[in-house]
């Protein structure tokens, strides 16, 4: 059954082209609630990076379809756990399904989809795309269905999101080699390793079939990998995987340019809305080479399909491809901006000291970025997110637990822990060893791990200024003593 909408014209493009009539240059002055402190720091902030007024359709589109942040006085920093969601695309959805009537399985608004995903990743013919529920089932699906046996070779980085590891099990029991890329200090890999690695354990012949899995970006240390490093893989005679769950919100990715057999991504990474939905986007000639251990309904259709387990959520594909048009609007501003405000967070961040002992407030233990942008449409070197450690003034490292609860009190969401990412985790904070003599399926907590602080899609100035003002807090003695003494007072088990 297929669907109909009252309007040939979606409202996010009505609402996009409005934008653009807005006069650049409205977001020079910070919003009304700022205050005098603020107002002069976003001025220096503007001298040092003028640029940042290129991106000024971001601030209007934070007025617009992220103004309940203001209203309800959230300062969200956890992009990297999830984008927050326009209003507008939610709006749009709603729309959608007051007015049309979905069929199981095969309507219209599932086509529109897969053509969507396509075009967003500039794919050529020959890819597909298998809806999930999210960039994990992507790799999973990979992984249960990839044809490893004895003499094959799994070779991944350790800076790697556990979906990621968890494919080696599945390469394991079929008698395949794990080989790992071993992490720098600020995590990915040096290539010129990763090239050695690859080159050792290749493939000896064409009917052994053995598996590269690239993270695109790190979720916990910043650091991006080279994509060209899975066409040297592809030579090599691998199949090659994608995770490109933490890359594709920020970073503009070519499948024509950057031919990999599969790529994972999760939609709500993207644009927030909607959740339970994220794809496999892949070479139809390499569903031919995985062999799934199960069947379904579908089966007997198309080949994409014959790869998605049972009913797909087809009530939320209009709102991928709506999503996906929207953030085509503003991914091109998107690398600058958030270079802008990584930097400006880093090397603020980096100044503070206590005021008793001049000692660091934090530790910032993610990969810098190494160049500056400087053009709409520019492409960083590295994400947008800052992890790090906050020190005691006499150097020891302050619970994560306790940076959490007090962030929570100032209506700040960050994130603490390991982020699902043992080995990037590790890396940064130098106890590779450590963590390599537990055993699989330790439970380490949120204290071994890192608080991590990731911009994305809606962020604007304000919200790295209230991180630093925080962290400032947590420099002077009166104010961290208090906020100690309140969670200490916290009876151990009760929800903050």
């Amino acid at each position: 059954m297929g669907n109909r909408h009252s309007s040939s014209v979606s409202p996010i493009q009505d609402k996009r082209h409005r934008i653009n009539l807005i006069k650049p240059g409205s977001h020079v002055e910070p919003p009304p609630s700022q205050n005098d402190d603020a107002t002069r720091a976003y001025e220096a902030f503007l001298k040092s990076f003028p640029e940042y007024q290129k991106t000024w359709i971001i601030d209007t589109l934070r007025r617009t379809d992220f103004s309940r942040l203001e209203r309800a006085g959230e300062n969200y920093v956890d992009y990297m756990g999830g984008a927050q969601h326009p209003e507008s695309l939610v709006r749009v959805h709603g729309d959608f399904l007051t007015q049309s009537v979905m069929g199981n399985t095969h309507s219209v608004s599932n086509r529109r989809a897969r053509e969507a995903v396509l075009s967003f990743f500039n794919a050529p013919p020959w890819y597909t795309v298998i809806f999930t529920a999210n960039a994990s089932g992507a790799l999973k699906l990979v992984g249960e269905a990839f044809p490893f046996k004895e003499g094959s070779t799994y070779v991944l980085g350790a800076d790697s999101h556990n979906s990621v590891h968890g494919i080696r099990e599945f390469a394991r029991r079929r008698g395949a080699q794990v080989h790992y890329i071993p992490s720098t200090s600020t995590g990915g890999f040096v290539t010129s390793t990763a090239q050695d690695l690859l080159r050792t354990n290749r493939p000896l012949s064409s009917s052994t079939h053995s598996l590269f899995a690239l993270t695109g970006q790190s979720n916990i240390s910043n650091a991006k990998n080279p994509l060209s490093i899975l066409e040297h893989a592809t030579s090599l005679g691998y199949y090659t995987l994608l995770d490109a769950a933490a890359l594709a919100p920020t970073s503009v990715i070519s499948l024509t340019e950057t031919p990999v057999d599969a790529m994972a991504v999760s939609f709500y990474k993207m644009f927030g809305y909607p959740t339970g939905v994220g794809a496999l986007v892949v070479k139809e000639s390499f569903l031919g080479v995985l062999e799934r251990p199960w069947f379904a309904g579908g089966m007997a259709s198309k080949l994409h399909e014959q790869f998605e387990d049972g009913t797909i959520n087809y009530l939320s594909l209009s709102a991928v491809t709506d999503g996906l048009r929207f953030l085509t609007a503003y991914l091109p501003f998107l690398p600058l901006r958030l270079s802008c405000l990584t930097r400006f967070l880093i090397s603020s961040l980096a100044q503070l000291r206590h005021d008793t002992t001049g000692t660091p407030v934090v530790k910032i233990l993610s990969r810098l970025p190494s160049r500056r942008l400087k053009f709409i449409g520019d492409q960083s070197d590295s994400g947008s997110t800052v992890s790090l450690i906050f020190l005691s003034p006499t150097g020891e490292m302050l619970p994560n637990s306790f940076i959490e609860y007090i962030a929570t009190t100032q209506n700040i969401s960050l994130r603490t822990g390991c982020m699902c990412n043992p080995g990037g985790a590790a890396a940064l904070l130098g106890i590779q060893d450590f963590m390599g003599r537990l055993s699989c399926g330790t439970i380490v907590g949120n204290e071994l791990g890192v608080v991590r602080i990731s911009l994305g899609l809606g962020s604007d100035w304000g919200d790295a200024w209230r991180v630093i003002k925080f962290a400032e807090g947590l420099g002077r003695e009166r104010s961290r003593t208090a906020w100690w003494d309140a969670w200490t007072e916290v009876p151990i088990g009760r929800a903050v």
